[in-house]
């Protein structure tokens, strides 16, 4: 299968001497739905910075498609959802402003969206379910809609890798199970690689292919039916970075 990003031997720290990564080795193939989940101050978020170019590792190696992470030619195809304190949920704009963005994004466009552009917008509007509230603000609606309009944004940007931070932090449980749904049917439909960061990975453990516990270094990676026991453990794992 080929890769979709590569890390091999990385090493990470923001202070020397203070190691946040060490000797990480993971390989998410195209097309893959992957948790990454972990205690608190383990390194997911780092990892998946990492990953995306966003950090450069001290040592070893960060590749997204074959290509260094840190100056990966296709960035426009990153569909990339920081966690919910980075997103600007409480930004003035309409669901169809937010989404539209995401076109913006990807075609470095100045002025109107071209035809093309608004069909993407609105399919990935529709993908989502967010029709009836496309004009509505977005500060307007509930945590989970909110998340869902950050979805379609970045649907809209045609990516070939989608990465979640954090994305049900502050959603209750319903919406929870609700994302969780989507993302599986977005990925079976789209085949997009999908890697969702959380520190509580119940909602889509039934629908991921894989499981990534990070602890500095990767402690388990495989099927969530085969997660050591320990790991059930809230303490263990339903901890933020």
């Amino acid at each position: 299968m080929p890769l979709a990003a590569e890390l091999s031997g990385v090493a990470f720290g923001y202070r020397p001497g203070q190691p946040v990564l060490e000797n990480v080795d993971l390989g998410l193939g195209e097309g893959e739905f992957v948790a990454v989940a972990g205690p608190n101050g383990g390194g997911k978020t780092t990892l998946v910075r990492v990953l995306l170019g966003l950090e450069r590792p001290s040592s070893g190696k960060a590749l997204l498609f074959g290509e260094p992470a840190h100056r990966f030619s296709g960035r426009r195809t990153l569909g990339y959802l920081a966690q919910r304190s980075q997103l600007g949920a409480d930004a003035p704009a309409t669901v169809r402003e937010v989404v539209s963005a995401g076109r913006l994004a990807s075609g470095g466009l100045i002025g109107p969206l071209r035809r093309r552009d608004r069909e993407l917008v609105a399919e990935a509007i529709e993908r989502v379910g967010l029709q009836a509230v496309a004009d509505a603000p977005l500060r307007t609606l509930s945590g989970g809609m909110q998340q869902r309009a950050f979805i379609a944004k970045a649907l809209a940007g045609e990516p070939s890798l989608l990465v979640l931070d954090e994305p049900t932090t502050g959603v209750d449980a319903e919406s929870q199970e609700s994302l969780a749904g989507l993302l599986d049917r977005l990925h079976r439909e789209l085949g997009v690689t999908v890697v969702y960061v959380s520190h509580e990975f119940g909602a889509v453990e039934r629908f991921v292919q894989r499981l990534v516990l990070v602890r500095r270094t990767i402690v388990f990676d495989g099927s969530p039916r085969e997660l050591p026991g320990v790991w059930h453990d809230p303490s263990h794992v339903h901890a933020r970075d």
